[in-house]
């Protein structure tokens, strides 16, 4: 029995204090993040990640000793900014950037009870947008779409890639992210 004491003491016993101090201090840090945690939505998930891996990339690239250490800190932030374009539908809603639409609520019938939407749109840049991601742009079937189609498709398409580069750099690099 001493010599289970003495061993605890030599490698956990004597650094207590400061794994205390550490947990208080991690306790405080993750608290907004845990209260605005609820479990209906992948949203808060990317919250827990990204909070993680900036905390994680900030303690790496100050205090990594490996070689890679600035390189791996890169890669993660680069994840949360990933998360973050997750969060906001970036590339979704990206083409809507190059539009300018203006929306009337029109009645249906004499009674105005029932309206629908009218949109008009009073700029259209998309041939722009198009060109941007000429490359995506190539690899869509056109077959009868006009170019808010085909936008919406490669904006689609642009949001699923970031989303499948997020999880590929944290398949291959997440168990060598370590101090």
């Amino acid at each position: 029995m001493i010599e289970k004491i003495r061993l605890w003491w030599k490698f956990e016993g004597r650094y207590y204090h400061t794994d205390f101090i550490y947990g208080v201090k991690n306790l405080w840090n993750w608290f907004s993040i845990i209260w605005k945690d609820r479990d209906w939505d992948y949203d808060f998930t990317y919250n827990l990640l990204k909070f993680k891996l900036e905390k994680q990339a900030v303690y790496i690239y100050h205090h990594g000793v490996h070689n890679d250490a600035k390189r791996d800190a890169e890669k993660m932030f680069l994840c949360a900014r990933l998360i973050e374009i997750q969060q906001e539908d970036l590339y979704a809603y990206e083409h809507l950037e190059y539009l300018d639409q203006s929306h009337e609520f029109v009645p249906t019938d004499e009674t105005e009870q029932s309206y629908t939407i009218k949109t008009t749109i009073t700029r259209d840049d998309l041939t722009d947008y198009l060109y941007k991601y000429r490359r995506q742009h190539k690899l869509i079937d056109k077959t009868d779409k006009d170019d808010h189609e085909i936008a919406r498709e490669i904006a689609h398409n642009n949001q699923e890639r970031s989303r499948k580069l997020l999880f590929k750099i944290l398949e291959q690099n997440i168990e060598r992210w370590w101090d």
